[in-house]
């Protein structure tokens, strides 16, 4: 008589939900901390609103670290969460490092171009240039990586939300039409700098090694 025995699981798989596990988990950190900080800034009458980014303030260049985790109001962070979440898992996906160096270089290219163009006497907070850089992200790498898959994904990105970036970039009282434009370059920045290297036509190297800095997906 023949037993039955489980069909072993493929190769990689562990592995694999155990990468996209530790990006959800970085995600959620980082939405969580967002949230934390408002609560904190609405106790303390939005005194946490001074830490953003000051156009051109050399003293507060370190605003481009804090800005994107503060907000002036919760309407104002609920109305970043939605896009942020939405996007922000697709990116989780390919793993916390793959999150956190997107993140980081959104941020830094982000915050560096709103503090280089945003009107004098300006301080500037929230986490939308963070969402624009995502989106652009999201949008362009499948052209760097030449993935259709990726290209899918950038245009699903582009049909649910396209409409809401274009407008946000358009000059508005009181909205940074310069952090979300900055961000967005950001984006465009983080998709080259962790794009898939191609395989050599003549086979030399190592073929599948990615740039230096850059994640395989």
């Amino acid at each position: 008589m023949s037993d039955q025995v489980p069909a072993p699981r493929p190769p990689g798989r562990p592995a694999k939900y155990q990468t996209q596990r530790e990006g959800l988990l970085l995600l959620a950190g980082i939405v969580g901390l967002m949230w934390l900080l408002e609560v904190v800034n609405t106790l303390d009458s939005n005194r946490l609103d001074s830490d953003g980014i000051w156009a051109r303030s050399l003293g507060h260049l370190w605003g481009i670290f804090t800005a994107p985790f503060l907000h002036v109001s919760f309407q104002h962070l609920i109305s970043n969460t939605v896009p942020f979440v939405f996007m922000g898992v697709i990116i989780a996906l390919h793993g916390a490092r793959r999150l956190a160096l997107v993140t980081l270089i959104v941020l830094v290219v982000g915050g560096l171009g709103t503090w280089l163009i945003a009107p004098s006497h300006s301080v500037t907070v929230g986490a939308s240039g963070l969402v624009f850089g995502y989106a652009t992200y999201l949008l362009v790498r499948g052209l760097f990586d030449r993935s259709a898959l990726e290209v899918l994904v950038g245009i699903v990105v582009g049909v649910v939300w396209g409409g809401a970036l274009i407008s946000s970039v358009v000059p508005h009282y009181g909205i940074s039409w310069q952090g979300h434009v900055s961000g967005a370059i950001g984006g465009v920045v983080a998709a080259y700098a962790l794009r898939r290297e191609r395989p050599s036509p003549t086979g030399e190297g190592r073929g599948t090694t990615t740039a230096a800095g850059a994640l395989p997906s």
